[in-house]
């Protein structure tokens, strides 16, 4: 049992130690900030037709543990779904699989650790929430329960479960990450999507967020005596707060049976890891040069011959990066397994004969989300490889070697995107295209920028995921590729964007060669 636990506590400090959980953290104590906007502020999270609640405990408590399930639970899996690849490449899996520990508590022990990372992050949103309150609140008395409730009840069975998931992905897909994601990208849509309508659908609900959109709805319409359905929206919702109207939320009394099922969410847990343990490799992976057959050495006579320098071809010295960007290029494409590109051509095929809104709004972002692997590793596989010592030491690290990733990666996005360019084309409908070349140059930039600023792949993931996300569900602040109708100067913005960014990324990257 001393064993579990040390597993536990090692994996959980490697993790918050980290370079990328601190960004991570920062950035999703940044968002956090905005679940419950200022008095004043021009957008909303959660609204009820025109109404919005006073923020009272009861508001903030359950608008942020919402928030914070639905929110952490979608960026959360990329933040720790690389445990047991972590012990693979540092080696600490195969002495793992030297000690007594079973295959079920060592899985456990992960799901455990994803845990506490990820409720680490939600202690902080919890404190901020109490904090904002303290600065916004309608001068409505302060209820701690009202915090804690929410949080326990919604939140936390929905972070074990992602936790859960995380694990089971690793296991049953460990070396195909871009199935990893593509197969969650679904699994959360459909969460999303799904609508319960009586106390027995809520149970099934494992984000917990839709009793309380319904008790909310139920709390206006028995306000406003509308027997239609409201339109409550979830999101970044652009209106001016102080103009909407108001009601008094006073919580939730959840049914035992919604209590009951979110403590089988852990329960339930623990039975997928008993189930998924008897299929984990308990890191005897083999390769697969070893199920070859070695073929028999022919032993050859010696013959000493004479080296003769003047018939060797002349050495030319080629400094174009041409060589590099195909190497690069190719790299790009050869990532991963070859039948995973079959998505890749569902995709454009997809982009070739659906309607063109649909192509250009719907297929387009998650086409290019499945370059995610591709890109996130696009400036850090030598620091990944130990072979920086020899990139960053060659002839214009920064002009040849880093100029190639990027026109490497803006080629790939640009093919992938091929059938809708030409297409726009034939149509004559040639606004739409400079928008989907700059969303393509600027996300491989913003690939390269996190890159470089996080020395690893997890915070692009993240926050790649997030923005492909945001843009299925048509927020038009996250469109970086002209999707939806915007103002004349969204391509200059675009452009100033790419501009500033790129920028940065060569002030960090002179930064880190000097280092």
């Amino acid at each position: 049992m001393k064993s579990f636990f040390i597993i536990i506590k090692s994996d959980y400090l490697q993790r918050t130690r980290s370079y990328a959980f601190s960004i991570t953290l920062c950035a999703s104590l940044a968002i956090a900030y905005t679940f419950v906007p200022e008095p004043n502020a021009s957008y909303s999270t959660i609204k009820i037709g025109d109404y919005v609640g006073f923020y009272n405990s009861a508001w903030f408590g359950y608008v942020t543990a919402i928030m914070t399930s639905i929110f952490l639970s979608l960026i959360g899996f990329y933040l720790i779904n690389s445990g047991i690849k972590k012990d693979v490449e540092t080696k600490v899996g195969q002495i793992v699989a030297t000690t007594p520990i079973s295959n079920f508590k060592y899985l456990f022990s992960k799901v455990l650790s994803n845990f506490l990372v990820l409720l680490s992050i939600t202690f902080l949103v919890f404190l901020m929430s109490l904090v904002l309150f303290f600065l916004y609140h309608d001068d409505f008395s302060f209820e701690l329960f009202q915090f804690i409730k929410p949080y326990l009840i919604i939140t936390l069975p929905a972070l074990f479960f992602i936790s859960v998931i995380a694990v089971i992905f690793e296991v049953l897909f460990g070396k195909y990450s871009v199935l990893q994601n593509v197969l969650f990208f679904i699994f959360f849509s459909s969460l999303m999507v799904f609508t319960p309508k009586t106390d027995a659908a809520f149970s099934l609900d494992i984000f917990g967020s839709k009793i309380v959109i319904h008790e909310l709805e139920e709390t206006v319409r028995g306000i406003t005596n509308a027997e239609k359905e409201m339109d409550l929206t979830i999101g970044y919702i652009l209106s001016n707060a102080e103009q909407a109207k108001k009601f008094q939320f006073e919580g939730i009394d959840f049914p035992m049976s919604f209590i009951l099922s979110r403590l089988l969410i852990f329960l339930l847990g623990v039975v997928l890891i008993a189930l998924t343990s008897p299929f984990f490799h308990r890191f005897n992976i083999k390769e697969k040069s070893s199920n070859k057959k070695s073929k028999p050495i022919v032993e050859k006579t010696k013959i000493n011959k004479e080296i003769i320098l003047t018939s060797f071809p002349e050495l030319r010295i080629n400094y174009s990066i041409s060589a590099l960007l195909k190497t690069e290029f190719v790299l790009l494409v050869r990532k991963g397994n070859k039948w995973l590109w079959l998505f890749n051509v569902i995709g454009m095929i997809l982009l070739a004969v659906l309607p063109s809104k649909i192509a250009h709004q719907m297929v387009l972002p998650v086409l290019w989300f499945l370059q995610v692997s591709r890109l996130s590793d696009l400036t850090t596989k030598e620091i990944t490889n130990n072979t920086h010592y020899f990139a960053f030491t060659s002839y214009k690290p920064i002009g040849r070697l880093l100029i190639s990733q990027l026109l490497a990666g803006i080629a790939l996005m640009l093919l992938v995107a091929l059938p809708l360019i030409i297409r726009l084309g034939l149509s004559s409908n040639f606004s739409n295209i400079p928008a989907i070349i700059l969303g393509g140059i600027l996300i491989v930039i913003f690939a390269v920028l996190l890159g470089i600023l996080s020395k690893g792949k997890k915070l692009f993931e993240v926050l790649f995921f997030l923005i492909t996300y945001a843009n299925i569900n048509r927020i038009p602040f996250l469109d970086y590729f002209g999707g939806l109708k915007h103002h004349p100067l969204f391509l200059v913005k675009l452009a100033l964007l790419i501009f500033i960014l790129a920028g940065i990324s060569l002030l960090l990257r002179k930064y880190q060669l000097k280092k």
